[in-house]
């Protein structure tokens, strides 16, 4: 069995850690089975698309790559605990976005909240690109700027206008992309929920809901200390 290959980045003004792992999983094929076989259903909390139930097994095969990571690259030696995971495929048309699917965000503000997104097209694609909001320089938002920074950017889109209908990709007026991570077959990227990010969905992507040819993840939710 191939090792997983861990490379460790930190990007932006904030120089905030990201993680990339080749070969996350030891067997994505059987994952993609799982998923093409699994019921799928309408997300919630923003995600445009839609979600399925992961195999019971799925973060058992991934913990040891997990805790290598959280320990060497975020400082969480102790207990990890799951507060979300699932199968995701974006599908949702760039017309149909609600106006916080068409502005990066953060997962979380609290301190010790982890995000994983674990790619598993075949195809090289869209993956996960990271932003700077521009008028106060934040590309991390923790609780003591969440009030502060949402107040900021409710009077830049009242005084400015709403953004187009379209994912975030690449720079926009109120913000501007600091890194981004291809997707690419079993690679995985993990990062601090408090980051500022978006799917990096390009214009006139495929948004296929058949999760053999669609734009397949698993998107995770994790608490460590």
């Amino acid at each position: 069995m191939i090792r997983p290959e861990i490379t460790a980045r930190r990007i932006g003004a904030e120089r905030e850690p990201i993680v990339i792992v080749e070969g996350f999983h030891p067997d994505p094929e059987q994952l993609r089975r799982a998923a093409e076989s699994a019921q799928f259903e309408p997300a919630h909390r923003h995600y445009p698309g839609i979600r399925a139930t992961l195999p019971t097994d799925y973060f058992t095969r991934v913990r040891p790559v997990l805790a290598t990571v959280l320990r060497e690259v975020f400082g969480h030696a102790g207990a990890i605990d799951l507060i979300d995971a699932s199968f995701s495929v974006v599908t949702a048309p760039p017309a149909d976005l609600t106006i916080e699917q068409r502005l990066p965000h953060v997962d979380a503000v609290q301190p010790g909240r982890i995000a994983l997104v674990h790619y598993l097209s075949r195809e090289d694609g869209d993956g996960t690109a990271f932003f700077r909001h521009r008028t106060s320089g934040f590309e991390t938002i923790d609780s003591a700027r969440s009030a502060g920074y949402l107040a900021q950017l409710n009077n830049e889109l009242n005084e400015g206008g709403m953004p187009p209908r379209a994912y975030v990709h690449d720079d926009t007026p109120l913000f501007e992309r600091i890194a981004e991570v291809g997707a690419r077959y079993n690679r995985a990227v993990i990062y601090r929920s408090a980051i500022l990010h978006s799917g990096a969905i390009r214009p006139g992507a495929p948004l296929d809901a058949d999760p053999a040819t669609g734009r397949l993840t698993v998107t995770a939710f994790l608490s460590a200390d």
